[in-house]
């Protein structure tokens, strides 16, 4: 087979949670998995948050074994930074035509020892998971715990210096790579794309982006995660830590303005979750939740909610207007509050901190590529959601995770699972494929597991 042809049983496309669950549930029952992720890492959003709910369990804790296993099993051929640009049915399932950009840096020969990183002498802005708070230089490890632990160079920002080139001790570095064309074969596809949240600006009415104190959920989880950009929390706009920070829930969901009406159904709980991790790392702030109604719907869900009121932190029923700020930068919401009689009343309050509690939205459409429709809010469509709640409307492709629609990573797990099941079944009744026989399947290796 030429070295830029692979055929395999899967083609999973996006690394994150679900993505990797699916390849890893595959390959342990023999199926050859080829994983395709555009950004540099696998990991997806989970790898850049704090803690999950409702066990406060640590993320990249339950991560980054994850990561490891799909990288070293021996069923998964893993392609990161890159992109699938053309799906084409054959006689035996799908060729997939799929670039694999130039890291400028050659993956087989880099030990990921960072010597390129500290020699480099020019430093960009860090917008991938740092929101641009923080830097990073030209050539560098996306993070400390990236998968591959591999080094990436921005060529639009580079010098040509050479001290990378000079700093190397494995002569990594090429600047003349090329983009790679290769060709995949699969039997069946699984969509693992994601999601990607409302944007910060999208409200004018709460300052479209403008204020330095008003951030999103996924900012402030980077500022409560062990690797975040400053190892503290504290205010954008002059450094101080907050003694008054408040949440609005539905900044990005349930809002007919903005075109998405649905719920998201994970933003109540992080939320609540942030403001307990808040209580512990600010012991004397005060912690607002402004919201609408509160869905805690899972397992554990509403005692952890309970949890929260008992702890101090306030919840105050009503909608926030608008968000407007004072000569120090401190943001002053406008509310109306609902009382238990559905009495209203506007107030003015200032807080130090506003987090938005941003919604879900998809992350990819599959239509023009994979001839697969999606919904009314641009998930991918379902058909028939109670007996197939994996199966799209093209034979052999499946969706797992948040490409699906909104969801929380213990159903994004459970999702996975169902989604190798179904693509498992589906490679054993076409094409005369079976199964591997359990004598002939390898044992999974628990040094990554």
């Amino acid at each position: 087979m030429p070295p830029n042809k692979l055929e395999v049983d899967t083609l999973v496309v996006g690394g994150g949670i679900s993505g990797m669950q699916t390849a890893l549930d595959l390959a342990d029952q023999g199926y050859q998995v080829a994983l395709v992720e555009r950004k540099s890492s696998i990991g997806g959003k989970m790898i850049d948050l704090s803690k999950v709910f409702p066990t406060l369990d640590c993320c990249s804790c339950i991560t980054t074994p994850k990561m490891s296993a799909t990288a070293h099993h021996d069923k998964i051929k893993l392609m990161t930074y890159s992109e699938i640009q053309s799906i084409n049915r054959n006689p035996g399932g799908f060729t997939a035509q799929v670039v694999k950009k130039p890291r400028y840096v050659r993956e087989a020969d880099c030990t990921g020892c960072r010597s390129c990183e500290l020699a480099c002498p020019l430093d960009i802005s860090e917008d991938e998971h740092e929101f641009g708070r923080t830097a990073h230089r030209v050539i560098y490890v996306p993070f400390s715990t990236a998968v591959p632990q591999k080094a990436v160079l921005d060529i639009d920002h580079c010098l040509f210096c050479g001290k990378c080139l000079q700093a190397c001790p494995a002569d990594a570095i090429d600047f003349t790579q090329q983009a790679e064309n290769i060709e995949i074969d699969a039997r069946s596809i699984v969509l693992a794309t994601g999601f990607e949240t409302t944007p910060l600006d999208a409200k004018k009415e709460y300052g479209a982006g403008k204020f330095r104190n008003v951030i999103s959920g996924m900012m402030m989880e980077r500022l409560l995660a062990p690797t975040g950009p400053y190892g503290r929390v504290m205010r954008p706009s002059d450094g101080k830590m907050p003694g008054s920070i408040a949440y609005i829930q539905c900044a990005g969901s349930r809002d007919e303005t903005l075109g998405v009406t649905y719920c998201s159904r994970v933003c109540c709980m992080y939320a609540i979750k942030q403001a307990m991790l808040l209580s512990g790392a600010l012991p004397l702030a005060e912690i607002t939740i402004y919201y609408m109604d509160i869905r805690a719907f899972g397992k554990g869900y509403e005692q952890f909610y309970q949890n929260a009121k008992a702890m101090g932190i306030e919840f105050i029923k009503g909608k926030v207007a608008r968000i407007q700020e004072d000569g120090d930068q401190n943001p002053i919401v406008r509310v109306e509050l609902v009382d238990e009689l559905g009495q209203t009343r506007v107030m003015e309050r200032q807080h130090d901190l506003i987090v938005l509690s941003v919604g879900l939205l998809p992350g990819y459409n599959p239509q023009a590529l994979y001839n697969v429709p999606v919904a009314e809010d641009g998930f991918v469509n379902i058909p028939n959601f109670n007996v197939v709640p994996t199966g799209t409307s093209q034979e052999g492709i499946f969706v797992t995770g948040t490409a699906a629609g909104p969801m929380d990573i213990v159903d994004s797990i459970m999702m996975a699972g169902s989604a190798a099941a179904m693509a498992a079944a589906y490679l054993q009744s076409s094409n005369g494929h079976t199964s591997p026989t359990p004598e002939n399947q390898p044992a999974r290796s628990m040094q990554y597991a």
